[in-house]
């Protein structure tokens, strides 16, 4: 039986890794978003080295987050590689510990780190990148009268016998805002006789708010007035559903966000979809350390085989590939939810149970 003091080494060992991991990602993540966004929004008037290295920071966590099952699986290998190196785990073993007992302080410290990720790093994630957004997009607004047909989110609504269709360059406030907003607003016939141009438009109760509106009525010319409105029966959280990203929706806020979409008969898979993840994402992170166990403990004085190692890579970029794909199945509700959150963990687990069974247990 492992005692106390060196499980906890074990564990500490595995901490400190994993640590220096994510702060040499999330450095050079840092580095590169700072350089593109740069280049990007470099010559737009206003634009400051200081502002490229705030909207960067403020968004990087929810890349950080993208990436943490990839940390646990690289941390847990370099864990393993190291106390092999050592000598380490062969005392161990010699002193009659089993691979299952020392690999327990390393799925614990996947464990935490999944929950440090879900608690901590994904609300700072998510308020981040949605005040990042609101950030570009008040240096980007007003750039460009056009709004992209194939990246911009479209609403249909239908209020006092006229059909409006709305358009934005960005959704920001949970999609209850919207960035360079555009309003075409059609008759009983189908035919077009407004369009409104706003820099913001605020989604209030039964109506859009406008502010700094270019009108067009017919072949007239564009009139400009501070403040205006369009009626809408739209509701925030039909709006929300339909226009906000899942990922700017802290973890703690998404239960009252699905309870109170399915309330207005809306599916919220989205939602659902992303709470689930979340939910999984602790015992991801252990099927990750269990994929890594698999390749990294064989004995050093065997040597650490790199076809092994780099089968162990390929082994967790596939288990994330199939994460995305099933996701992707479950948001569009061909799956449910808590499956599509839950199977690729499942099939992980099963996979390093059964085969550390096979190399340990015969």
């Amino acid at each position: 039986m492992m005692g106390w003091t060196l499980g906890r080494y074990f564990l500490v060992r595995y901490a400190v890794i994993t640590t220096w991991f994510f702060i040499g990602i999330y450095a050079l993540i840092f580095i590169i978003d700072v350089t593109e966004f740069s280049s990007n929004v470099g010559g737009l008037p206003g634009f400051k080295f200081s502002i490229a290295m705030t909207v960067s920071a403020l968004r990087v966590p929810m890349i950080m987050q993208q990436t943490v099952p990839f940390v646990a699986l690289f941390s847990a290998m370099a864990t393993l590689v190291s106390l092999n190196r050592r000598y380490e785990l062969v005392i161990a073993r010699a002193a009659g510990i089993s691979a299952w007992q020392f690999l327990v302080p390393c799925c614990v410290g996947a464990l935490l780190f999944g929950l440090v990720t879900v608690g901590i790093l994904n609300p700072i994630a998510a308020y981040g990148f949605s005040h990042s957004e609101t950030i570009e997009s008040e240096l980007r607004s007003r750039q460009s009268n056009s709004v992209s047909a194939f990246s911009a989110p479209w609403l249909r609504q239908k209020a006092e016998g006229t059909e409006v269709i709305i358009g934005a360059r960005a959704v920001l406030n949970q999609g209850l805002e919207l960035s360079d907003a555009v309003f075409f607003i059609f008759d009983a016939n189908g035919d077009m006789v407004e369009r409104k141009d706003a820099e913001r438009a605020y989604l209030r109760d039964g109506h859009w708010e406008l502010v700094n509106v270019r009108s067009m009525k017919g072949s007239q010319n564009f009139t400009s007035q501070p403040v205006d409105q369009v009626p809408t029966n739209l509701k925030p959280e039909f709006v929300q559903e339909r226009l906000a990203r899942p990922e700017t929706i802290p973890f703690f806020e998404l239960p009252s966000k699905i309870e109170v979409a399915r309330s207005f008969g809306l599916r919220a898979n989205a939602f659902a979809m992303q709470f689930h993840s979340l939910v999984a994402l602790p015992f991801l992170l252990v099927a990750m350390t269990l994929i890594a166990a698999t390749v990294s403990m064989r004995f050093a004085r065997m040597g650490q085989s790199a076809t092994m190692i780099l089968g162990g890579v390929v082994a967790g970029f596939l288990l994330y590939v199939v994460s995305v794909l099933v996701k992707a199945f479950g948001n569009a509700g061909f799956v449910p939810t808590y499956i599509a959150a839950w199977f690729p963990v499942v099939v992980a687990m099963f996979f390093g149970v059964t085969f550390l069974l096979y190399k340990e247990d015969g």
